[in-house]
């Protein structure tokens, strides 16, 4: 085992979590966090939902489990290299996405809109915050708690966003918790950053995207290899992929290429975050909560990772045959809300029980029924693609997606 560096997250001197338990005889606190994620309800779905191309589009696009398992990988890596705790990167990727909807950020956008538009102090809907939720309150596996009642740093790392209002809302139930890093610029007092493992399940999220939405985009025929010779992060490698195999093309092409990008990403992160570490002088976990943001690319590499963005973002995510699948998907959700908020009863009764029961809380006096449109928000976010797309079909009787 790789010895950790004195500013990685140590478990032993884990914040906690919210309700008190032994310690597991043969595994870390992060480590069983992991685990607690892995069995959980929340991850299975995870293998159903969109992450750009929806579900009944093709069996090999990646998903948001796909997703979320390559982001681990690249986490653990680089967390072995930079002797961070592999363990905790792994259990904050895992569950990131937890809370995502289906249809991906089409679906979040609709159910954040229908929220605000059925009560326009609500809090909206915010995929980092449901990651929380669903952690916190909505998996129902133990007696005597709701949630996974995992620790204090993965439940961080899990929140990487996070509005004002609703880190004011998590704040007055959890005093000095989560939320409290969001609302330390607001009030005066130094910004806290989240510890080097949630830093580097972060970024090692941005470098898994952007690789497979190549991937995805060009096995969906939307993007070209003729397209991508404009992105300079690509086109590097890619020259460099053909001067060593001469004539190479199609598939092998692309993917010696991304697997060359991976690499170079991979390491300009190791080398700038050590680098990072060195000029910042880091030496505890207080420490580097106390510093700007250190794990990062090379200035070089974040202006080639920021270039590819916006392609992907103008010839991807924006290309037509996508933005009329998103409108669609949006409508979906949208009908879905009106459909339960009108009817409840057509949700299951575990759902509609919510009504009235408190959400337990370990902080005295937080406690307090859940309100009907979050309730069927919680139903929504938590559906898969095809799941949500059958409901659709029942309740407003017309096929949303044509085989």
């Amino acid at each position: 085992m790789t010895l950790l560096a004195p500013y990685a997250c140590d478990p032993a001197a884990s914040r906690g979590r919210r309700y008190a338990e032994p310690a597991a005889p043969t595994r870390s606190a992060f480590q069983r966090d992991r685990d607690r994620i892995v069995h959980s309800t929340a991850f299975r779905r995870l293998v159903y939902k969109t992450q750009v191309f929806l579900n009944h589009e093709g069996d090999l696009f990646r998903t948001r489990l796909t997703h979320s398992l390559e982001v681990a990988q690249l986490g653990r890596s680089i967390a072995r290299t930079l002797r961070l705790n592999e363990d905790l990167v792994e259990a904050i990727a895992l569950a990131h996405d937890l809370g995502h909807t289906p249809f991906g950020h089409a679906g979040q956008d609709a159910l954040n809109a229908c929220l605000k538009s059925h009560h326009p102090d609500s809090a909206g809907f915010e995929h980092n915050l449901q990651s929380l939720r669903v952690v916190d309150t909505l998996e129902e596996r133990y007696p005597d708690y709701d949630g996974l009642n995992l620790s204090f740093e993965t439940r961080e790392g899990i929140l990487k966003h996070c509005s004002r209002r609703n880190a004011r809302r998590i704040e007055a139930r959890e005093p000095c918790g989560v939320a409290q890093r969001f609302l330390a610029a607001a009030e005066g007092q130094p910004v806290s950053q989240p510890g080097l493992e949630a830093q580097l399940a972060n970024l090692a999220d941005e470098i898994a995207y952007n690789a497979h939405d190549i991937d995805d985009g060009v096995r969906s025929g939307l993007l070209s290899l003729a397209q991508l010779a404009e992105v300079e992060l690509f086109e590097q490698y890619s020259r460099e992929t053909l001067l060593q195999h001469p004539g190479l093309q199609g598939r092998r092409l692309l993917f010696e290429t991304i697997r060359r990008m991976l690499s170079a990403q991979v390491y300009d992160v190791m080398d700038a975050t050590r680098a990072a570490l060195d000029t910042a002088g880091v030496d505890s976990v207080h420490a580097v909560r106390l510093s700007p943001p250190l794990v990062c690319f090379s200035t070089e590499m974040a202006l080639k990772s920021s270039s590819l963005k916006r392609f992907l973002l103008q010839n991807l995510y924006r290309h037509p045959q996508v933005v009329e699948t998103t409108q669609t998907a949006q409508q979906v959700v949208r009908e879905l809300f009106a459909a339960y908020m009108a009817d409840p009863a057509e949700m299951p009764q575990a759902h509609t029980d919510r009504f009235d029961r408190l959400e337990s809380s370990p902080v005295a006096g937080a406690s307090s029924p859940a309100k009907p449109e979050r309730v069927v928000a919680d139903y929504i976010a938590g559906m898969t693609d095809r799941f949500a797309a059958r409901e659709h079909e029942r309740l407003i009787g017309r096929v949303a997606f044509p085989a």
